[in-house]
Parts: C-alpha cells; sequence; structure tokens
C-alpha cells in the first residue's frame, strides 16, 4: 500500500503538533486554544476532523477551489490580448491605469499575475539588499530641490535626441521639467528660473560636480581678494540669491532624482508614445500641461512639515539679470569690446566718462540680449559687423594688391660695404691736420 503524501503549511502542522498533544493528553483543550489563538470550541472542532480524516483533516476545504470572485476566463483572455496588441512594454502599474481608462477595470497585482503567466512580466526580486541608510526626507516643501538632467530618446524615433532637465523637491516630489537639445547652462538656468518663479527661492539646490554647477580652476583675482572661491555661472546665480549649493558625491547621494528618471524613461516615454508627440515644442506642451499635472495629483506626497520653506522673490531679485552668463572685459578705445569672436560697441548717446578703458562685465540673458555692467549701470550692445578689408593704402600710392596682401612686401639684405654695416657707433673719424 502506497503511503499518501500530504503537503501542509507550517501554520498546519504547527497545529497538528498540538493536537497530538491534547490526544495524548499532555495538555488540556483551553491550553491548547491559548497557544493557537483560537476558541476552546473550535479545538473540539479539530479534534473531530482530526479522528474522522487523520492528518488531512487540518487541511482548509477551499484549497484547490477556485475563488467566487475569479474573473472569467474570457475576459482574462481579452486583457491578455489588449496587452499584447498596444501595452506590451508597459509594467502592470501603468498598463492597469490605461486599461482602466478604456473600460477594462482590473486591479495590477492582478494584471501582474496574468502578465507573468503569460511571459508578458518578468517580476523582480522583491528583496532589497541593505546598502546604506536611507536618508529620511526633508521636513518642509522648499528646504531643498535636487536639479539634474538625463538624456535619453525620449521621443523614440520619431523626434529629434534631447535632454531632460528636471528640477524635484525633496519633501514632497513635486517636480518641474523642461526638454532641451542641449544641456547648457543657459538651458539649466531657464529650467530653474521655471521653479522660482511659481514657488520662490529654496532654502538649498543638490546637483551633482557637473562643470555646469562647479569650476575645477582657480578662482578670479576680484573673488580670491574677496575670500571666495571658483564659481561657475550657475553658482554665482545661486549666490545671489541666497541659495545654498550642496554638491552629491555619488549618483546614490542623489538618489530620489536619479530614481525620477527611472519612472519618467518608462511612464513619461509610453505616454507620448501614446499622445504622438514628436518635437520638442510638443513634447514640453505636453510635458507642462498634461504630465505634470497627473503627476501632482499621483505621485506627491505631502510634507511633515506644512510650512512652505520657500522665500519670496523680492525686487532686488531681478532674475533676467541673475539669470544670465557673464565675462569680465576691457573695452576698447572705440568703446567696443570682444566676445567669442564677436565685437559689441555701446551706442553713442549711451557713452559715459570713464568707460574707455575700464573693466567691465558683459552680460548674455536668457532672451539673447547682450548688456554691458559698468559702474551699477547697464549700458545697451550693439553687435558690430566687421569691417571690409582695405583694397589699397590710404595714400593711393601702393598697387592694391600689395596693399591686400601685406606679406607680400619683398625685403632685401644691406650689402657688406653699406654704411649701415660700416658705422662705429661712438668713434668719430680723425679729422685732425696736426701730426
Amino acid at each position: 500500500m502506497e503511503t499518501e503524501r500530504i503537503a501542509l503549511s507550517q501554520r498546519e502542522r504547527d497545529r497538528l503538533r498540538v493536537l497530538h498533544e491534547v490526544k495524548q493528553k499532555q495538555i488540556t483543550q483551553i491550553a491548547a486554544a491559548g497557544r493557537l489563538k483560537i476558541t476552546a470550541r473550535q479545538v473540539r472542532r479539530l479534534l473531530l476532523r482530526l479522528r474522522e480524516q487523520g492528518d488531512r483533516g487540518l487541511i482548509h476545504g477551499l484549497r484547490g477551489r477556485p475563488s467566487n470572485r475569479r474573473l472569467a476566463p474570457v475576459f482574462e483572455q481579452k486583457i491578455l490580448a489588449r496587452v499584447r496588441q498596444r501595452y506590451a512594454d508597459f509594467g502592470p502599474t501603468l498598463a492597469a491605469e490605461h486599461l482602466a481608462q478604456e473600460g477594462l477595470r482590473v486591479s495590477r497585482e492582478t494584471l501582474r499575475k496574468w502578465m507573468t503567466k503569460a511571459s508578458l512580466w518578468r517580476p523582480r526580486s522583491q528583496r532589497v539588499k541593505i546598502i546604506h541608510v536611507w536618508r529620511e526626507r526633508r521636513a518642509s516643501f522648499g528646504e531643498l530641490v535636487m536639479q539634474d538632467s538625463s538624456p535619453f530618446r525620449w521621443l523614440e524615433e520619431r523626434g529629434p535626441a534631447c535632454q531632460l532637465i528636471a528640477v524635484i523637491d525633496d519633501a514632497t516630489s513635486r517636480l518641474w521639467a523642461r526638454f532641451t537639445e542641449q544641456d547648457t547652462t543657459e538651458e539649466n538656468l531657464r529650467t530653474f528660473g521655471g521653479w522660482l518663479r511659481r514657488y520662490g527661492r529654496p532654502l538649498a539646490h543638490y546637483t551633482d560636480k557637473n562643470s555646469i554647477f562647479r569650476m575645477a580652476g582657480a578662482a578670479a583675482i576680484r573673488e580670491q581678494l574677496r575670500g571666495e572661491g571658483a564659481r561657475s555661472q550657475f553658482g554665482r546665480a545661486l549666490r545671489e540669491l541666497g541659495i545654498e549649493w550642496i554638491a552629491a558625491h555619488s549618483p546614490q547621494a542623489k538618489g530620489r532624482i536619479e530614481r525620477l528618471f527611472e519612472t519618467l524613461q518608462d511612464r513619461l516615454v509610453k505616454e507620448m508614445r501614446l499622445a504622438g508627440i514628436a518635437s520638442l515644442e510638443a513634447a514640453n506642451h505636453f510635458l507642462e500641461l498634461r504630465f505634470l499635472p497627473v503627476w501632482e495629483q499621483r505621485f506627491t506626497v505631502a510634507p511633515r512639515n506644512p510650512r512652505n520653506a520657500h522665500r519670496r522673490l523680492g525686487q532686488e531679485h531681478r532674475l533676467e539679470e541673475i539669470l544670465s552668463v557673464r565675462v569680465v572685459r576691457k573695452v576698447a578705445e572705440d568703446h567696443t569690446v570682444s566676445w567669442e569672436g564677436n565685437r559689441w560697441g555701446v551706442p553713442r548717446e549711451e557713452v559715459c566718462a570713464g568707460l574707455r578703458g575700464a573693466q567691465v562685465e558683459i552680460e548674455r540673458r536668457l532672451d539673447g540680449s547682450h548688456w554691458l555692467r559698468f559702474r551699477g549701470r547697464y549700458l545697451r550692445l550693439r553687435h558690430c559687423p566687421e569691417p571690409a578689408p582695405r583694397a589699397a593704402s590710404p595714400s593711393g600710392l601702393r598697387p592694391p594688391v600689395l596693399a591686400a596682401n601685406p606679406l607680400s612686401r619683398v625685403y632685401k639684405s644691406a650689402p657688406p660695404n653699406h654704411p649701415w654695416r660700416t658705422f662705429q657707433y661712438g668713434r668719430k673719424a680723425d679729422i685732425s691736420t696736426l701730426r
């Protein structure tokens, strides 16, 4: 006679051990009820089932039977067909949200189970390796914001490659972002300016050590005299706004914005694919008006402290001047300055005393205009075209070919008996007649 094998869970094995002790009268039914955390009446029921059915009597009667709330197999096949047709590379959570918008409501865990069984989803391990202690979120909205950029095929093959520059609050996960062609200083200033105009000045700004935010070279003489280190254009803007800059020493240190990009590279890419977005302008419009409001409702959290730590922008904080690129130049004799191979001139009506030969700052603002900063004043700059080459000398004596090409002059060396070679400096010829 073959031995029957019965699969028991750990809980059922513990119950069986206690019930055998009751049968052998080692403990009372009341003591067994206390150990199993059930009533004494339930202990008597289990003893009766154990006497009638043996160890199998402890197995729950619903084991192996389909649930009464089980969804119909036809509905399951319909859901999986829709997922294969349109959401093949979606995760269960995102796919469940879009299926609900189409009227096909199914929980994400049920969909996860179906997709795993149909080989449409490979579940990841739920075990989290403890590498370091997680940093607690800041208490208030505006205490700390993080900024970074992510190069990715955000538009896939429908549009050009672009960058996503994002700013996220550490306490609430509130987000502001823009798509740009390049990750430049101007684009980072423009993105951060959008946050400043919406919420105000945060207390601290957290970034990596990219050259946009940190200068590796030596500080200028003026900064050294003030006891300051070298600052990038972005760092100078943060100093003028009174915002502390904190540098991350590793990607893991700014894990919140790194996980943000991981989420956006999954959700945002697929949302724009469904919407047919194929240009940067359309992507920024979709991001601001459709995606960010949904993010606000779904992913932001309430801070521990309801106080808003942002500070208002005062009259002294003129963002068009602060969020700009500045360089120091010397004004030439004709009241012009040079920058990046271009010459810029001050209009005649704005020329002031002391400007010629002075050290000034040139300011290129985000709208493309150029200004000259001199003694607390802003003077407009106009682009000066390069002068046309002169075809002849001013007197008109030299041939046009030689005048246009000064390197075409022919130089001849003096002969050995030339007076220029035989002249003796400091000595005069003897002209005396007295011998």
